[in-house]
């Protein structure tokens, strides 16, 4: 009888466009910075949600792969809307595992 080799699954990069095609990209170049308002402190406290500013050729499965990668947490949900001034902000709901209050006091947003 033959043996199954199991093969350990790597898990891939999300890729960006650049000038040079298309190249693999680090957490913190998707997730630019949290933002700081009332509304996204207060939906830290009630809601268990992030709040960040991304690049806004970002789709929200990249956006997810770098939060939990550069926050060291598991992601629930991801909503994205460009405000007025052309940014992307994404809210990032976190799973109950991970309080958001926790993350905002390591990364000193509370």
């Amino acid at each position: 009888m033959a043996e199954k080799k199991t093969v350990a699954k790597t898990e891939k990069k999300p890729m960006i466009k650049s000038g040079k095609g298309m190249l693999p990209v680090e957490p913190w170049q998707i997730l630019q910075y949290p933002m700081l308002t009332e509304k996204a402190l207060s939906r830290v406290e009630t809601e268990n949600k992030l709040v960040f500013i991304v690049r806004r050729d970002a789709n929200k499965k990249q956006i997810k792969w770098a939060a939990e990668h550069a926050l060291g947490v598991k992601v629930d949900n991801v909503k994205t809307i460009i405000d007025q001034k052309g940014r992307k902000k994404a809210i990032i709901k976190l799973t109950k595992d991970f309080p958001a209050t926790d993350v905002a006091m390591r990364f000193g947003m509370l």
